[in-house]
């Protein structure tokens, strides 16, 4: 036995867990591969797995695990993690907390970090409250959605966010934290891409009037605005998600998946003028009218005086979002690049998502990853950046 596993089982055998253990909410989980934990299919296996079902039995594991200096992975729907193959020195901790809380007469859904999102979403609606209708289908589970701010057509998880139950690993404490705390951006939160905190649980405030969240995406609003039946704009929004694959079958290779692979680019609004002229130039004026793009929040940016010895001041720069799939195709990759016999490619229904095809290695995506990355790089000038958290692998 390597030094990593003796580090590992003493830190997981401590009086405190094999009482939970005994409880039955904590379990070890031998010969699973995170192939079998990843709506990829992808990675290798961790050097130990243990599954916790309750919000109490994660937090004293990640406490013990972190005290014994033993690295770990959290691991809820699997939907946004790209692993190496390899063998890796982690213990992956399986949240299985899938709790659910409703008052519907309220309006507050509390859910366990490792309930299945899209049931989460589809309980909401059967109890009659509105506001998360537009994320259905979304894969993964609970507790993932507030660290990457989720989203889909028009809507994302800070609409509707109160607060998120969060194990502090640099205290150990654990305590409600208003979702005002977590920096919540387009695709962000202070927590993404890092360790600092693990979400135990989640609250959402959604709406009694039995009708939706203000619909901003035009095809499932005659107006901008129009609120309607949670029900029928949950059912509309899983008919378009299944038309571009996003919807995660085992039994479908075009849907194993990270989803949406890059997110949509923020640019300068001058980038986004140069790179109207680069499609007007190539593919008409007509193309460069229907690029997609849409003005975000302006951010503060330092800029200096020519003199000598200015001091830097702060102006304004206008932000543009950028289509990433509008990119990708008019990059030159189209769906199901770069062809049959490969072993990952582009879905045959989407060019943001990036597909195993049933026997890919991770460095079949990866390759793939870096491929689209450089050729809308080379086209556009814009990176596109990675939504998955890559482990033991770097684009």
């Amino acid at each position: 036995m390597n030094d990593f596993m003796t580090q590992a089982n003493t830190a997981l055998d401590t009086p405190e867990l094999r009482t939970l253990a005994d409880a039955g909410v904590i379990e070890r989980v031998d010969g699973v591969e995170f192939s079998q934990l990843t709506t990829f299919h992808l990675g290798g296996a961790p050097r130990a797995a243990v599954r916790v079902t309750t919000g109490e039995a994660a937090a004293a594991v990640v406490r013990a695990l972190d005290a014994a200096g033993v690295e770990l992975l959290i691991v809820g729907g699997g939907s946004n993690l790209l692993v190496t193959d390899e063998p890796l020195d982690v213990v992956a901790v399986i949240m299985g907390d899938d709790h659910l809380e409703i008052d519907a007469s309220t309006g507050v859904l509390r859910a366990g970090a490792g309930a299945i999102w899209d049931e989460v979403v589809a309980a909401s609606i059967d109890a009659g409250l509105g506001g998360l209708e537009c994320l259905s289908g979304i894969p993964g589970s609970a507790g993932a959605t507030p660290v990457q701010n989720v989203g889909a057509y028009g809507a994302e998880i800070a609409d509707v966010l109160t607060r998120v139950q969060l194990l502090d690993r640099s205290t150990g404490a654990v305590e409600w934290v208003p979702a005002s705390a977590l920096d919540l951006a387009y695709r962000y939160s202070n927590l993404k891409f890092t360790a600092r905190g693990v979400v135990l649980a989640v609250e959402f405030q959604l709406r009694t009037d039995g009708l939706s969240a203000p619909l901003r995406f035009g095809q499932l609003a005659g107006e901008p605005g129009q609120r309607r039946e949670p029900a029928a704009v949950r059912e509309e929004v899983l008919g378009l998600r299944r038309s571009k694959g996003m919807v995660h079958d085992p039994d479908d290779h075009d849907t194993w998946s990270a989803g949406s692979f890059f997110t949509n680019p923020v640019v300068p609004e001058t980038l986004a003028d140069e790179i109207t002229q680069v499609v007007a130039a190539e593919f008409g004026a007509d193309a460069a009218a229907g690029m997609p793009r849409f003005p975000v929040a302006a951010k503060a940016v330092a800029t200096s005086d020519a003199g000598a010895d200015a001091e830097n001041t702060a102006d304004t720069e206008t932000l543009v979002k950028l289509s990433a799939a509008w990119l990708i195709d008019r990059a030159g990759f189209a769906k199901g690049y770069p062809g049959d016999d490969a072993p990952a490619r582009l879905s045959t229904k989407h060019t943001l998502a990036l597909t195993n095809r049933g026997a890919a290695r991770a460095a079949d995506v990866v390759t793939l990853a870096r491929d689209v990355r450089a050729g809308v790089e080379k086209k556009f000038g814009v990176q596109l950046e990675p939504e998955p958290l890559w482990i033991g692998l770097e684009i």
